[in-house]
């Protein structure tokens, strides 16, 4: 299978706000809008985060249309406790500080005003040596 783009369509109270954040904070820039619905897009991924406010008619499956509980958005970085700085000092809302798991994943958490949660990832040398042969 082969895909031209990939996005994630997430279901907000205020399409506004996240768009807001994942703009200011995390560098994407507004391809569409209209009333109740945002698309961003990141130039140096590809990647497309879309936003629809909560009780839109449109929205399928109906059966679906409330917050996702439990997703977090991942994004792998090269300079994570650089970038956590930035995002503190611009007023992001801190949900985890910087931590290193034992496989060499060191990640922060952030979530914006609607309470999506953004998980910052850089990978470095594996601490444990019982996972010394995990590779991101």
């Amino acid at each position: 299978m082969r895909f031209s783009q990939f996005a994630i369509s997430l279901n907000v109270a205020d399409v506004a706000a996240s768009a807001q954040f994942a703009t200011e904070m995390l560098g994407f820039a507004e391809q569409m809008t209209a009333d109740g619905f945002c698309s961003l897009a990141h130039s140096e991924t590809g990647t497309n985060l879309i936003f629809l406010r909560v009780g839109l008619e449109s929205f399928r499956p109906a059966s679906v249309a409330g917050a996702a509980d439990g997703m977090l958005l991942v994004f792998t970085v090269d300079d994570l406790d650089d970038q956590f700085d930035r995002l503190v000092a611009n007023g992001a809302s801190v949900v985890t500080r910087p931590e290193t798991e034992p496989w060499g994943e060191r990640y922060c958490q952030f979530s914006d005003p609607n309470g999506v949660i953004y998980q910052l990832v850089q990978w470095v040398e594996t601490p444990d040596p019982q996972y010394a042969n995990i590779t991101p």
